[in-house]
């Protein structure tokens, strides 16, 4: 793990939402904490930290994801609909203040170099085959087409980061786990796991629909 700088970030956390770097946030702002952190960012940066709240304990997550601005309109009623991008991980370090909004002091995190870029190239290619498989047996069960967007990712990093943005909306746990890994291969690797676990139980679906 790489720590590149320092510097203080205004919060926004966000029970069981887990932002991931270059994936979409749309939001919908309507407290007016974070219409006065909204209005605040706009005026600076345009940036602040996403960061998971477990609704069951309140516990606030240690890592988070920078989000920037990239389109916002405010209605009438002062309420606000923008849409973020995430930018780089963030780890808290300390609260700076708690009103109006939360400000805490973070450190940028960065994933460890690649020591194998071989061997990273070729689970990545794992990765992908599994997830496409994953793709077409869904269809196949649900009966409709379903494709991955074209654009899917074909680096590694960014591949994991898309993976963990699109697991199902009930395993915050689980991408919270994801975001907070610092190596490639290790986030890979864990996504090879639950996706080769997934098309082998879905394969055993599509065998007995077909026996049918």
């Amino acid at each position: 793990m790489s720590d590149y700088s320092v510097r203080e970030l205004p919060l926004f956390p966000l029970p069981d939402v887990v932002l991931f770097p270059q994936q979409l946030l749309p939001l919908h702002i309507f407290e007016s904490r974070y219409r006065m952190l909204l209005r605040s960012v706009l005026e600076a940066d345009r940036r602040f930290g996403v960061i998971r709240v477990d609704p069951e304990t309140g516990y606030t997550a240690d890592v988070g994801c920078c989000a920037e601005v990239l389109q916002h309109q405010t209605s009438d009623d002062g309420r606000s609909y923008i849409v973020t991008i995430g930018q780089q991980r963030f780890r808290l370090l300390n609260t700076t203040r708690e009103t109006p909004y939360r400000m805490a002091m973070v450190s940028w995190i960065e994933d460890e170099p690649v020591i194998n870029q071989e061997r990273l190239m070729g689970l990545k290619d794992q990765v992908s085959g599994a997830l496409k498989d994953v793709v077409a047996l869904t269809a196949k069960l649900q009966g409709r087409h379903v494709e991955l967007p074209a654009d899917l990712p074909d680096l590694p990093r960014e591949l994991s980061f898309w993976i963990g943005a699109h697991l199902d909306n009930r395993a915050a746990a689980e991408q919270q786990t994801l975001l907070e890994l610092t190596d490639t291969h290790d986030r890979l690797y864990r996504q090879f796991e639950m996706l080769d676990h997934t098309r082998r139980q879905l394969a055993a679906r599509t065998v007995l629909m077909d026996l049918k």
